[in-house]
């Protein structure tokens, strides 16, 4: 009773609560190496002893709603979604894209017209877009409904109907392209829709264009883990290494190979990554 007593006293005086005060969270600040150990400087100094000493309240998490089942996080730019062809230009003119738009909601590559690309630029993103190859196979090999997805138009995660269709493994469905094999194969039967999604983190360059810090990219291929932020060395060209340009923020970039691939595209939204 003594002990119960004491307690009700020290919750009337405040110093006991059941409720945290709100606090807001430390900000993030930089590692160093001590004697080849990494030292985090949020953690340094004298350790907590009370559980709500290392508890934080603000700043408050948005919520954006669920991506599954074909929803849209609230935070999202869609760029894509079915309605029109409205927010991409061809990449060589800058004029109206000329893909076919279709019924079903979605946009498939017409022949040589070129690629597109969006009117809108980017830097870190998180990036969803489904596609799809013809159900009537023609051609193997890289002519087989192949296409591409560019990030800041200068890296290709490579688009490619594979299903009993062996190529190179830097170059096949889901590889960055000429880089980077993915770590799966997890494409659908052929004529249905593959999903990906994809985070990008762009490179850094310095005041004289000299790359300081590579890009990254995560790429989940129908809900698989295929690329695992793995470094991006540069730009992916068909032909030669990788090149380092100096570039800021760049459009999503889709490609048009030239060889009536007929790869469709459908629901693509963004979300910004500050």
């Amino acid at each position: 009773m003594e002990r119960l007593y004491i307690l009700g006293i020290l919750f009337s005086l405040g110093i006991v609560s059941c409720q945290h005060k709100v606090k807001e969270e430390i900000s993030e600040t930089d590692t160093e190496v001590k004697d080849g150990v990494i030292v985090y400087e949020e953690y340094s100094g004298t350790e907590p002893t009370k559980p709500e000493e290392t508890e934080f309240y603000e700043p408050k998490v948005p919520v954006v709603g669920s991506a599954m089942n074909g929803n849209i996080p609230a935070d999202a730019i869609v760029l894509f979604d079915g309605s029109s062809l409205d927010g991409w230009i061809h990449v060589q003119d800058s004029t109206a894209a000329k893909w076919h738009l279709n019924k079903d909601g979605s946009m498939t590559v017409a022949d040589k017209t070129g690629n597109i690309k969006t009117k809108q630029v980017f830097g870190d993103v998180q990036l969803h877009i489904e596609w799809s190859s013809p159900a009537e196979v023609q051609r193997e090999g890289q002519n087989r409904a192949n296409s591409g997805v560019f990030l800041d138009e200068l890296y290709e995660v490579q688009v490619l109907d594979n299903n009993n269709n062996d190529t190179y493994v830097n170059g096949q469905v889901a590889s960055i392209y000429k880089q980077h094999r993915p770590l799966a194969m997890a494409s659908v039967p052929s004529g249905e829709w593959n999903a990906y999604d994809i985070i990008y983190h762009a490179p850094e360059f310095n005041a004289d264009g000299n790359k300081i810090k590579s890009g990254t990219m995560t790429v989940l291929h129908n809900g698989v883990l295929v690329q695992d932020h793995i470094e991006l060395k540069g730009t992916t060209p068909y032909i030669g290494w990788p090149k380092n340009p100096a570039h800021g923020k760049g459009a999503l970039l889709l490609q048009d190979h030239g060889d009536n691939s007929r790869v469709s595209y459908r629901n693509i939204w963004v979300r910004e990554l500050k």
